[in-house]
């Protein structure tokens, strides 16, 4: 038997994009960081660590960076990740109980161990917080780096748009 009205979608179908994609999982059944936003984590973590990652050629800005495998955040790296990610570099009282809980060196910088705890822990508690947080870094909801609008500007910016 058909249905009276064709046209009309299934009360549990989603109306809207065609092609809409599902989000991409932040952990795995076992609540750990998925090799997705493994991966993810790794680039951002290496827009700021000492030693600095190589950095692929300016026009391809969706290649995602790897960190050397003793890189860490130091003082300035952390502040500046943590002012990109959430406006505002972390307090003292913040840093101290990163150094105090986290993966650090024994001069009390970030590893990247550490700094993968702390996005494990933040998406247990607040997965959107998570979401947010990667977009500030370029990816979407698939954890694929697209161009953001920040880092156009920045490119923009030493770009004339005129030539005499």
């Amino acid at each position: 038997m058909q249905s009276p009205r064709p046209e009309t979608p299934e009360p549990s179908s989603k109306q809207g994009r065609r092609n809409a994609q599902l989000d991409a999982q932040l952990l795995d059944a076992d609540g750990a960081i998925s090799d997705k936003l493994e991966r993810c984590l790794r680039h951002i973590f290496a827009k700021y660590c000492t030693p600095c990652a190589a950095r692929p050629p300016k026009q391809d800005s969706t290649i995602l960076l790897t960190p050397p495998g003793d890189a860490i955040l130091d003082a300035a790296g952390l502040d500046a990740w943590a002012q990109d990610t959430n406006g505002a570099p972390f307090s003292e009282e913040t840093k101290e109980e990163l150094r105090e809980f986290l993966d650090v060196t024994e001069d009390g910088e970030l590893t990247f161990k550490g700094f993968a705890q702390i996005y494990q822990l933040q998406t247990e508690n607040d997965e959107e917080e998570t979401w947010r947080d990667l977009s500030n870094h370029g990816f979407d909801r698939t954890l694929t780096l697209v161009s953001t609008r920040r880092e156009e500007e920045a490119e923009g910016s030493h770009t004339p748009l005129f030539v005499s």
